[in-house]
């Protein structure tokens, strides 16, 4: 937004009028502690979002290297050994007749 000359030097009478010329030393001083304080929190704005748009990556990687650690401790055939190992077979094995000792096994049948 730009103001003109004459935009100012208006601007500038109505501020003489309304507060008079003994308090514009006041006025002057106050809007300029203003503009600092209004700059410095745009400074703090963008820093703030500068490390928010930083952070989400940051973020991202430590989830990986959880991951990456979580996949170094895990071994599915461990459980299936496990459990293989500890439980007792359900169904008894009865032993293998050899077809030579089987009077019902008749062999490959060709026809």
């Amino acid at each position: 937004m730009e103001l003109s000359i004459g935009e100012m030097a208006l601007i500038a009478i109505a501020i003489v009028v309304l507060f008079g010329p003994d308090k514009l030393p006041q006025i002057a001083r106050d809007l300029g502690s203003g503009v600092r304080k209004m700059r410095g929190a745009v400074e703090d704005i963008k820093t703030e979002i500068l490390k928010e748009t930083d952070n989400p990556v940051s973020e991202i990687k430590k989830e990986i290297e959880k991951v990456k650690d979580a996949a170094k401790d895990f071994n599915p055939m461990k459980n299936i050994e496990e459990n293989i190992i500890n439980e007792p077979s359900s169904t008894p094995e009865s032993p293998k007749i050899k077809p030579a000792d089987d009077e019902t096994y008749e062999g490959p049948v060709s026809r």
